[in-house]
């Protein structure tokens, strides 16, 4: 890591790319201390990422394959929000609600 002020990164900046170029670290300071750093940027994928991502999973050729027409048909035409099945609330009491006046008058 090289460590620089602002003045002597002015003069030399063009020194310092290219050290960061080649892997280094250049950390600017100001009445030495530090403010910022120069570092390379990451290079972008020359290659397409793997499909997967973990070792173990495959993907079958047929996920490419077009969905079938009844499951479009469904997914364009189907009900936006279908209905759940309620839950059974067999366990629970009922809810008993009252007003703040009657609960004043119960004391």
């Amino acid at each position: 890591m090289i460590v620089v002020n602002i003045h002597e990164a002015k003069a030399k900046l063009s020194e310092y790319l290219d050290a960061v170029a080649g892997g280094e670290r250049v950390v600017i300071c100001k009445r030495n201390r530090p403010i910022a750093e120069l570092r390379a940027v990451e290079q972008k994928r020359t290659e397409p990422r793997p499909l997967g991502g973990t070792k173990g999973i495959v993907i079958p050729p047929s996920f490419f394959d077009p969905m079938p027409d009844d499951w479009l048909n469904e997914f364009y035409n189907g009900p936006i929000f279908p209905e759940a099945p309620k839950a059974s609330r067999v366990a629970e009491s009922p809810a008993v609600y009252e007003s703040p006046a009657s609960r004043r008058r119960r004391k």
